[in-house]
């Protein structure tokens, strides 16, 4: 009895030395920053000196501030392309899930932007978008069409990084659904098949019912990754576009916070940003339970 209770203990110690780093870091490099924002939205503050505290004074001015309703809008906006890269990587897997050869190949060839470095492929996608010499003008003069300076205009900067953003998502998301594709029982579909349903009829009742758990988590993560959208934004347009048109909520807050030395305030659309998508995440469950189903 004496050994198993000295094993017990000796488990439990193991246990907690395993737990303790990333409990640790969970306090340090998440709890504490976000407590430490939260504080730092209520006060006057440059990252470096004295906090003032001035209560909701940042909040109140977020509500007059222009660029910010410009930057909540494009954040929005370059949503959009998360159903057009679900649609297209849905597209794509039950192409691959049909065994049609090469399917590994096209697998790597789809994943390869996922593993990039989303650096360079902004780089690469600036030139690809320059008015003067980018691929993409390129390509549409060949069937005689004069393309825009995609990143110099205030109407096509944000459909360029729309373009980006799904292109290079597009393996990730295939990859999610082909899994889910291929977990599917063959079952389902010969027995469909014998009560006379068609290919359409199949889908909507077999494959998208099966596969629409990993479309909510798609769709969730999507939300929160394009909500912080940054980097392809301060590569690609590093000014925040033609009239502030491709800046988003983090580049803004970037700006504020290490451009203009206005930490407090930046704090305050953090929280806001937050709070967002916390909301919109909360919608997102609620609208999955309502929508469960049984097979």
């Amino acid at each position: 009895m004496k050994t198993k209770s000295n094993l017990y203990r000796k488990e439990k110690m193991y246990g907690l030395l395993y737990v303790t780093p990333p409990v640790l870091g969970f306090l340090l490099f998440t709890l504490f920053p976000v407590a430490y924002s939260f504080y730092g939205s209520f006060t006057d503050w440059d990252g470096l000196g004295q906090m003032d505290f001035i209560g909701l004074s940042n909040f109140k001015d977020l509500f007059t501030d222009e660029l910010f309703h410009k930057a909540s809008f494009n954040t929005i906006y370059m949503m959009i392309g998360i159903p057009i890269g679900i649609v297209l990587a849905l597209l794509i897997a039950l192409g691959l899930n049909r065994g049609i050869p090469g399917t590994t190949t096209f697998r790597v060839i789809y994943y390869v932007p996922v593993i990039s470095s989303l650096a360079a492929i902004s780089i690469m996608w600036s030139w690809a978008f320059n008015g003067d010499y980018g691929l993409v003008n390129q390509f549409l003069e060949l069937f005689g069409i004069k393309g825009p300076n995609w990143l110099m205009n205030k109407h096509t900067v944000k459909p360029a990084l729309i373009m980006m953003t799904v292109w290079k998502g597009l393996g990730y998301t295939m990859l999610l659904y082909l899994a889910a594709l291929q977990s599917v029982p063959r079952s389902y579909y010969e027995a469909a098949e014998l009560d006379g349903a068609n290919g359409f009829a199949a889908f909507r009742h077999i494959t998208w019912p099966m596969v629409k758990p990993v479309t909510f988590f798609i769709v969730v993560t999507n939300i929160i990754g394009g909500s912080q959208i940054f980097t392809e934004i301060n590569i690609m347009t590093s000014t925040g576009g033609p009239e502030y048109s491709s800046a988003s909520v983090v580049f803004y807050i970037w700006q504020k916070a290490f451009n203009n030395l206005q930490m407090g305030y930046a704090s305050a659309m953090a929280v806001v940003l937050g709070i967002f998508i916390f909301i919109v995440t909360l919608i997102q469950f609620k609208m999955n339970e309502k929508s469960s189903f049984d097979i």
